[in-house]
This record gives structure tokens, C-alpha cells and sequence, in this order.
């Protein structure tokens, strides 16, 4: 899996197949095989790109302390510019939706295209950051993902009938929480150099709009299993 240096730490990503760009953005705690099912239906005609949020999959820990949602954009627009990519669509889900807005207000132009899915623009509302962040600070104290607390995970990523329709996948996602260690546990959310007491959550910063209809491209037509991205 290639990667690039930012700010001194290694952004892994996925990149496959041809065509026009598709920049995907996935949720905390999934690395790039969470987009699996969809970069093998869409490679064949576009190029996936799938970057690892840090301290996910292979990247590096989170840069710096505090963190930032227009940080996180930032460093995703750091891979485009690498890559050369003057336009492109993006896909995003839960944390990959918030930046994907992010990115679309600051570069309209560049953005042909942004599919939002199960997210929101803005703040975490506070309910749901405190289940999240329980979470994590849970895993940071115990050092690991523990069996009970991956059983609470797993449906909240899954539809009903994907629990019980599709087991292959979701018991590669119980494992993959269950192989979460210590290291990666604390680089969620805390920069590789900081002490432990300096542990910073993201902050998704103020609330924004969300683009005007006019201001951005028409989303793609929806289809099955996202086979379809159209981004003219």
C-alpha cells in the first residue's frame, strides 16, 4: 500500500484501478477494507482511492495535538495534491462525510462530485461524542478492544440484514477490532510524540452549512451497492 509524509507520519492509501478519480472516506475504527465490496465494483471503471485515517490500517498516528476537522481536510487535499488530481468525486461515510464537506466548501471546483452517508456538517452532536469518545477511552485504559465493547460495535456499522446475511464480512470487522493493540488503541487519537496525559480528541470545530444545490455538482445517481458514480 503506498503512502505520503505529512507532517513527519505515514498516510497509507488504496489506490486501484482507472478512470476518473474517487476519493473515498471512511468512519473511525475501519481501515481501507471496509470499501472493499465498492472499489471492486467500481475499479473497473474509475480510480478508488482509499486513504487509512491515521492511526488506522498502516497510517501513523494523528500529526499533531490538538486536532482538527480542517486539519484532517487538509491532509486529504495533501494526498490529492501528491497525487495530481485536479478533480475528483468523493464518498464519504460518518468522520470521511465531515471532511468531505470540508474539502467541497474549500475547493468547489476540484470536488465534481460528493456523496454524503450517515453523517453530518459541523459538531459531533454531544450525545453521540460521548458514547464515542467513551468508547475510546475505554480502549486507551484497557489497552485494547475488549470482546464486550466489540459486540456493542459491530451493529452499529452493520444493517440488520447484513448481520446476518453477509457473516464473512462482519466477522473480518469483529476481528479486526479485536486485533486493535495498545499502540494503535492510543493513536486514535493522540499524536505519536505526545504523553499520555496530552490525549486530544478531534475537534469537528463550529458547525457549517452544508453546500447549496447550486454551489456543487449534482450527486450521482443512486444505485444498489454505490455500482454507479457519475461525475459529470
Amino acid at each position: 500500500m503506498p503512502n505520503i509524509a505529512i507532517d513527519g507520519q505515514d498516510l497509507h492509501y488504496l489506490d486501484r484501478g482507472t478512470g476518473f478519480p474517487v476519493l473515498f472516506g471512511g468512519s473511525y475504527l475501519w481501515d481501507a477494507a471496509m470499501w472493499a465490496p465498492q472499489v471492486e465494483g467500481l475499479s473497473t471503471r474509475y480510480r478508488c482511492i482509499v486513504p487509512e485515517l491515521w492511526g488506522h490500517g498502516k497510517s501513523g498516528a494523528i500529526p499533531e495535538v490538538p486536532y482538527s476537522l480542517s486539519k484532517l481536510a487538509g491532509d486529504m487535499r495533501g494526498l490529492v495534491d501528491a497525487l495530481g488530481l485536479e478533480q475528483f468525486a468523493i464518498v464519504g461515510l460518518s468522520a470521511g462525510g465531515m471532511w468531505g464537506i470540508e474539502m467541497a466548501l474549500d475547493c468547489p471546483a476540484r470536488v465534481k462530485a460528493l456523496v454524503l452517508m450517515d453523517t453530518a456538517a459541523g459538531e459531533e452532536p454531544a450525545a453521540t461524542k460521548a458514547l464515542y469518545f467513551g468508547m475510546l477511552d475505554l480502549m486507551e485504559r484497557v489497552g485494547a478492544m475488549p470482546p464486550p465493547l466489540a459486540e456493542q460495535v459491530v451493529p452499529i456499522y452493520f444493517a440488520p440484514e447484513t448481520l446476518t446475511g453477509n457473516r464473512a464480512l462482519v466477522d473480518g470487522f469483529r476481528r479486526s477490532l479485536l486485533e486493535i493493540g495498545k499502540d494503535r488503541a492510543s493513536s486514535f487519537t493522540t499524536g505519536s510524540a505526545a504523553p499520555p496525559s496530552a490525549v486530544s480528541r478531534p475537534h469537528w470545530g463550529s458547525p457549517r452549512a452544508c453546500p447549496s444545490p447550486s454551489s456543487t455538482a449534482p450527486a450521482p445517481h443512486p444505485a444498489p451497492c454505490a455500482t454507479r458514480v457519475d461525475p459529470t
